[in-house]
This record gives structure tokens, sequence and C-alpha cells, in this order.
């Protein structure tokens, strides 16, 4: 692959289970790309995102992310996998019961860091990349909507990804409060990351410049879209 692509999939077919979901899938994302995934609910968004992250298999075509082939990779080499990537759910999926601070701990701790005052720095550092540089002690349930997405944004970030996956991440939110994340999310692809970002909210697409891939009849096309004029 090119230096700069972090994700190329070519001519794939993706299943779940025994069942075809897309075809013909052909995309390939460099460093810096912001790129929308669109199409109605059951299209096989979801499912792309799991093959991309190691959650389905990849058994027809080409797939690579960063330096994994995604058709040779061993289960085991999935949470290897995962340490590269960035995921943003809908859902936020914070652990309740601990403060922001502990729920990025816990993800530090789980991806083998080892040394306190390192992990307290990366902490306080993505914190403040999202804009919650002093919301360390809070728990989730303190926080607003948005803020719990920025706190999962910045979990994400915790290990310097190439590439962020975001699965509807602004779903749950305002339409000012998705305006926020959606801005969030361009500045970190700007960064030299990749950013993919399955929605259904087209309504604020047109905010970037940006590539659109669309899942639709069990194939996957890419469009363009320009950014809207005031």
């Amino acid at each position: 692959m090119a230096l700069d692509t972090i994700v190329k999939i070519k001519d794939a077919k993706i299943f779940q289970g025994d069942h075809l979901v897309l075809s013909d899938v052909n995309i390939q994302l460099d460093k810096g790309d912001f790129v929308y995934l669109i199409g109605k609910t059951g299209t096989g968004k979801s499912s792309l995102l799991k093959t991309l992250y190691g959650a389905l298999p990849l058994t027809e075509g080409d797939g690579f992310v960063g330096d994994f082939d995604l058709k040779k990779m061993k289960r085991s080499q999935v949470p290897f996998l995962r340490r590269k990537l960035g995921i943003v759910f809908q859902d936020f999926e914070l652990l309740t019961d601990r403060s922001v601070n502990d729920n990025l701990l816990f993800v530090l701790k789980a991806t083998g860091w080892k040394n306190k005052n390192e992990m307290k720095a990366r902490m306080q550092e993505v914190l403040e990349k999202v804009g919650l540089g002093n919301k360390g002690y809070k728990l989730p349930h303190e926080l607003s909507g948005g803020e719990q997405q920025r706190v999962a944004i910045a979990r994400a970030l915790l290990n310097d990804p190439d590439l962020i996956l975001a699965d509807e991440p602004t779903g749950n939110l305002d339409p000012n409060t998705t305006e926020e994340i959606l801005n969030l999310l361009n500045s970190i692809s700007k960064s030299g990351r990749a950013v993919l970002m399955a929605t259904h909210d087209y309504a604020h697409m047109k905010k970037f410049s940006s590539r659109v891939i669309r899942c639709e009849g069990n194939s996957v096309t890419e469009e363009k879209i320009n950014q809207a004029t005031e």
C-alpha cells in the first residue's frame, strides 16, 4: 500500500454468516480523509465497519487496514488491529460507574500502558483535544450527551490511531451538538488521520466537502459532496 493509505479494500464481498451483505466493495482511505458512510438501515454500513475492525472476517477479496491483512489475519491478532483504530459508537459505551479519567485509564491499561505519569499526561492531552480538559473527575451521568460523546472520541484517540471509525456518532444528539461533534471529527482528520463516519443524518453532510461511500442494494458506490454555500 502507498505510505499515506490507511484502508484499502479491493473486490471484496462481506458476509454476515452465510448471508451476503455487500459485494464488489472497493474502498481506499488515506491520511487526512473525512468520509461519510451512508445507506438505509440494513444496507451493510455496520457490517462494513465490523469488517474493518475485525468483528467480521473477510473471506473474499482483499483488505488491508494499516499493516494488517484482513483476509489472513488470525483471531488472536484482532486486539492488535483494534489498538491501531479508534472506534466511536452511537451510544457512547462508557463505563457508567467510573469517572471520565477512570474510563480512559481502563483503556490505557488494557492496551499495555504501564507508566502512571505517561498515562495521566495522555488522558489530559486527549481530554483537552476534545474540549473537556476540566471534566475528568465527573461521572458519565453528570455530563450532557454531547460531552459523553466527546469522552468517547477522546477514548478513541488514546492510542494515537491512524483511523477513526464512527458508527452513527451523532444519532442520539441534538442538531447543535451534532454540528460540534462533526467539527471535532473533521478537525481530527485534518491532523493526519482518516475518519470514516457512518450516518443517516444527511442534513449535516454538506457542512464539509467530502467523499461519500453509499451502501445500497448489496453494493458500494462512491460520490463526492461539495460544501454548502451560505
